[in-house]
């Protein structure tokens, strides 16, 4: 694993911060339901005594559902079935690289972060694919490209681009899509600003301020709300008082998802306090909830584990300890902050997966008792964890060994392994047309 010196981190991240503080900154239907009683008939006319037609064919399904892996340092998309978990192909989200790589290299503020991405967060290499998703009706693929400052629509079936969003500053990350599919939201990392993005056109329907990073995106269920939290400058080293302020400003926050007015910040720093840990860092990585959104389980940076947060009683209840695997490797080699970076919850709300980056395990946590259970030998920096939509299954992507896992919650037990490409790291469920699918028939996958 690929783990900088500190005095050359540390150097980039003065430089880093120079340029920075430089560039500012659901139809209705009238026909009866199946169990409706029909009214009766009162008329004589007699009704001719055909033989009835047959039920019509219905029609051909003309997508497929499948999983998508991002590898962020290759810039390519393994297209996984969901069912059977058959590698079925790759997408290149970054055809259009040679252009974009020529036009940062004219830029020199844009090739200062370019190369500031690679050498900070990349930890040496760029970073092509962070996020993605795809439209409902599998045509195109959303990805946010984190070097290229920007997040494309791929239209599956050609590979082309058919629109692309520069974000505000010079890097995007996270995304997470609407319910209904229509709307993205993409964190802009050092423009402090969501983005939120019409999946069809590409066009920006919406934003709302953050914090230093943006980071993670999830939405509420019915989709009213999105939850937000921003990580602070995961890119150095020092978290410690007195200089803990360098981190800069962390939050975490509820807003409207149709107005984009921020609902509700919460004040993690006092809520750690006020709970007895203030020992802890306030920055929220990834986060899962239950199905009715009182309680969220936070990833905090530096925490072997996660803690429990209330949202009706507005507190922490809980932490949930997990081992820490490399007890004498110090917190400023953590890669971008992150312990640990992955949790995830299982459709019944028992069972959390989470992704234990440092110490290569993944832990399956009850959800009532905190005990766990540890898989571990199985591959190297686990980077994310999402529930598969079923939500009986767990992908976890072994950025360190380019693999991704798919556990079983109920059973505990590991029922896939596939191999992908470099580095990989977010996973989501998504579609993918047939014809394509179709097409991939002669590729040889490496």
């Amino acid at each position: 694993m690929f783990l900088p010196s500190l005095h050359r981190r540390a150097l980039l991240a003065a430089t880093l911060a120079l340029v920075i503080s430089g560039c500012g900154g659901e139809s209705d239907s009238t026909a009866p339901s199946p169990n409706s009683t029909a009214p009766a008939d009162t008329g004589t006319t007699a009704t001719p005594n055909t033989p009835s037609e047959p039920d019509p064919v219905p029609p051909a399904p003309t997508s497929r559902d499948v999983i998508f892996v991002g590898n962020n340092w290759e810039g390519m998309i393994d297209v996984v079935d969901r069912d059977t978990h058959e590698r079925l192909g790759r997408i290149n989200g970054i055809p259009d690289k040679q252009a974009r790589e020529a036009a940062i290299v004219l830029n020199p503020v844009d090739l200062v972060f370019f190369i500031a991405i690679q050498q900070f967060i990349g930890e040496g290499h760029h970073q092509y694919v962070d996020d993605m998703y795809s439209s409902n009706d599998g045509r195109l693929l959303i990805v946010s490209r984190p070097s290229y400052a920007d997040v494309v629509a791929l239209d599956i079936a050609s590979g082309e681009i058919e629109w692309r969003f520069e974000v505000d500053g010079n890097r995007s990350d996270h995304m997470a899509i609407s319910p209904d599919g229509k709307h993205v939201a993409v964190s802009a990392s050092t423009g402090n600003v969501v983005h939120v993005l019409d999946v069809q056109t590409g066009e920006e329907v919406g934003r709302f301020p953050s914090g230093n990073s943006p980071h993670e995106n999830v939405y509420s269920e019915d989709g009213k709300r999105i939850y937000h939290a921003s990580i602070g400058h995961v890119f150095t080293p020092l978290d410690r008082d007195p200089l803990k302020k360098l981190k800069g400003e962390r939050v975490f926050q509820v807003v409207d998802a149709e107005t984009f007015e921020i609902l509700r910040k919460l004040d993690i720093k006092t809520k750690l306090e006020e709970a007895g840990y203030a020992d802890l860092s306030p920055a929220v990585r990834p986060m899962a909830h239950t199905h009715d959104e009182r309680y969220f389980y936070f990833q905090l940076s530096f925490l072997h584990g996660f803690i429990e947060y209330d949202m009706e009683e507005d507190r922490i209840t809980r932490v949930a300890s997990l081992p820490n695997l490399i007890p004498d490797t110090p917190q400023e080699v953590y890669v971008n902050d992150s312990a640990h970076h992955g949790i995830a919850l299982s459709a019944d709300n028992t069972t959390l997966c989470v992704a234990g980056t440092m110490s290569d395990y993944v832990a399956l946590v009850n959800r009532e008792t905190f005990e766990y259970s540890l898989k571990t030998g199985i591959g190297e920096k686990p980077y994310w964890v999402t529930t598969s939509e079923d939500g009986e299954h767990c992908y976890v992507s072994w950025s360190g060994t380019d693999q991704m896992s798919i556990f079983h919650y109920a059973s505990g037990q590991e029922v896939a392994r596939v191999d992908v490409g470099d580095h990989p790291q977010r996973i989501r469920e998504g579609r993918v047309p047939i014809a394509w699918v179709e097409a991939q028939g002669s590729l040889f996958l490496p």
